[in-house]
């Protein structure tokens, strides 16, 4: 095959050598759903879906895959491994329905001398035999010569001659697989350079293993060496570290090499997702193309140049994986991100506001805390709630609670410039607070007002991680008021809520008071229940 082959053939061996993962069986109406994806939406070349003689689950998968394909006239795309075994391969891939095998012959001289036991001219012959049958019962015939690599290394002369004694025995792709993964991209290129030269009217495959982390280098490699297809598999999934990924495979051939290929980018997150759920591999959210996360800009110096004029925008645009960028929210964000993100909301913020709503996001970031879009209305909501008063203030609180048990609040709160601590019980732990803090106002004259309204809410989405907004209407002597929260635990965004109830009461009071009555509130440290607090005195501390 020409080096100038402008055309690339990309075979998906996912439900196969992907299916040799630690962990990994696929059923099979999980097989024919992956199979339908690859060549009908991702469009790739080819597949192979199996090993011969593996069960008999594995034929009603191979047979359900053949017959829906042959439908659309793609059975001729659809190639399961077989062995030199006597035939026995042969006829089950027959009896299943198959059109193509893909035979495993020795690739290295060692191999075939110490597994086999054989001569190269035995082994040639019983590939011949096995090729010869394949071809009487209808099959067309790929052969992978096993452990290429390391043979080629060792003892090139065995390749070239078991290459010659099958050259014309119309086998159609001969598959060179760096079986261990122990190949570099410049050893791949020389390797395969001398195959093509040496046999210009053979079509080769490459076969990468991923070992070194030098799966997609090698397969680039190799594409320039010259060969007519590469293999690959959805996610990285195979043998020990896997195979070269179809996603990183196929945007590299077109954008880095050049060259023309089937596949459509539009869904080949959509086979990641597949795989993912069907093998229970789950894959790095940094994943190139198909990661979580690879098209979301963190920093806000990033958000920022794009802003200005795309200037962090690669040929890796988002739009052709029918995905979308997004502007991370957290210790990192700039304005820019905030704008980025409010732009897709289309929210307007004053310039006051946004700066207010960035402290806020910054906040929760330094708490860990992982916000998303969908959470930026609860905290502008917040945000644009406060008044920024600051006469009462929640400095711990501990709440336990357990199953056919009341639970227990014990707090420590600033009123003005001094500090209380309380415990109360209640059913559930707003309750416990509650009646932990109507226990502190009573001692200086106060009352919390009546609940009349209280709904909680969590972005769409359903993350059970996700930031949770508490609105609560109280009935107030100047009549009803509403106060939020946003805390990622429910109970401590009704708090949140309770505490703003508070300072905009304590506001009111002490405008109404300060000049008439003097101080509000009593002694510091006052103790408002006398029971011990929680057993340790940091359980279950936490910051509204």
């Amino acid at each position: 095959m020409s080096a100038n082959r402008r055309y690339m053939q990309i075979m998906d061996t996912t439900l196969r050598d992907g299916e040799q993962t630690q962990g990994v069986s696929f059923s099979a109406d999980e097989k024919v759903s992956v199979a339908k994806v690859l060549l009908e939406q991702v469009r790739v070349d080819r597949i192979e879906i199996a090993s011969a003689r593996v069960s008999s689950g594995e034929a009603a998968a191979v047979a359900q895959i053949v017959a829906w394909a042959a439908q659309r006239d793609l059975a001729e795309r659809v190639e399961i491994l077989g062995f030199i075994d006597g035939g026995q391969s042969v006829d089950w891939i027959a009896a299943a329905g198959g059109r193509v095998i893909n035979l495993l012959a020795k690739g290295s001289e060692n191999h075939c001398r110490r597994q086999l036991k054989k001569t190269l001219e035995q082994h040639a012959a019983d590939v011949r035999e096995s090729v010869a049958h394949a071809q009487a019962r209808g099959l067309s015939v790929n052969l992978y010569l096993e452990d290429w690599s390391n043979g080629y290394r060792d003892d090139p002369g065995y390749v070239f001659a078991l290459v010659e004694r099958l050259a014309d025995s119309g086998i159609g792709h001969f598959m060179l697989p760096d079986t261990l993964g122990v190949m570099t991209p410049e050893q791949v290129f020389a390797g395969v350079s001398d195959m093509v030269r040496r046999f210009p009217s053979l079509w080769f495959d490459f076969h990468p293993h991923n070992d070194y982390g030098l799966a997609t280098a090698n397969v680039l490699a190799a594409a320039r060496a010259g060969v007519a297809a590469v293999h690959c598999t959805v996610n990285c999934l195979g043998e020990r570290a896997g195979n070269a990924s179809l996603a990183e495979v196929a945007v590299n051939l077109r954008d880095q090499l050049g060259l023309e290929i089937g596949i459509d980018e539009r869904h080949l997150v959509r086979a990641s997702d597949l795989v993912e759920y069907f093998s229970g591999k789950r894959i790095a959210d940094n994943a190139p193309i198909v990661g979580e996360d690879v098209f979301t800009q963190t920093a806000g110096i990033h958000a920022d140049g794009d802003k200005k004029g795309s200037l962090y925008h690669s040929r890796l645009s988002p739009e052709r994986f029918a995905r979308r960028r997004t502007y991370a929210l957290g210790k990192l964000a700039g304005k820019a991100s905030l704008a980025k993100n409010l732009e897709r909301l289309e929210i307007d913020l004053s310039e006051d506001n946004q700066r207010k709503v960035l402290k806020r996001i910054i906040e929760l970031g330094d708490s860990k805390k992982t916000i998303t879009t969908e959470d930026l209305p609860f905290i502008i909501a917040e945000v644009l709630e406060s008044k920024d008063y600051d006469h009462a203030e929640l400095l711990a609180c501990g709440l336990s609670s357990s199953l056919d048990l009341g639970s227990m609040a014990n707090i420590r709160v600033r009123l003005g410039d001094h500090a209380y601590t309380a415990v109360g019980t209640g059913n559930g732990g707003y309750d416990a607070f509650t009646s932990a803090l109507s226990k502190i106002l009573k001692k200086q004259g106060l009352a919390l007002p009546q609940l009349i309204d209280y709904e909680v809410r969590i972005p769409r989405g359903g993350r059970t991680d996700a930031l949770t907004d508490c609105s609560i209407m109280w009935q107030t002597e100047e009549g009803e008021l509403r106060t939020r929260g946003v805390h990622a635990n429910q109970v401590f965004a009704a708090i949140g809520a309770t505490m703003r109830m508070l300072n905009i009461l304590m506001h009111r009071a002490l405008g109404e008071r300060k000049s008439a009555e003097g101080p509000l509130l009593e002694e510091p440290d006052r103790i408002a229940d006398s029971r011990e607090p929680l057993s340790s005195p940091t359980a279950g501390i936490a910051s509204v």
